[in-house]
């Protein structure tokens, strides 16, 4: 899924801001959904929020959020997509960024 790949290249690149655009395309036409895809979609814009935050020295607020992210982030558990491979390489990705 194009908007997959896009948000991965732009978190790799720093580019926080345009990660949460290219999920919140994803998101926002199913944000009613109770599904836990629809929901780890959210966290994972809220990763991109974080770490834009981050990005503007909003280091406690960039925490905060990050929780959220973490929160939902266990969904991934159990989630039966065609997309799960590139969730689990999203999840590693956004991990391996907030160590740095």
């Amino acid at each position: 899924m194009q908007e997959l790949e896009r948000f991965i290249d732009n978190i790799q690149s720093g580019n926080f801001y345009e990660a949460h655009e290219d999920l919140e395309a994803l998101w926002y036409p199913r944000r009613f959904e109770q599904s836990d895809e629809v929901k780890l979609l959210k966290g994972f814009i809220n990763a991109s929020v974080s770490f834009e935050l981050a990005k503007k020295g909003k280091t406690e607020q960039a925490k905060k959020v990050w929780q959220t992210y973490l929160k939902y982030e266990t969904l991934l558990e159990n989630i039966d997509s065609p997309h799960t491979p590139t969730y689990r390489l999203i999840a590693k990705l956004l991990h391996a960024k907030a160590l740095l």
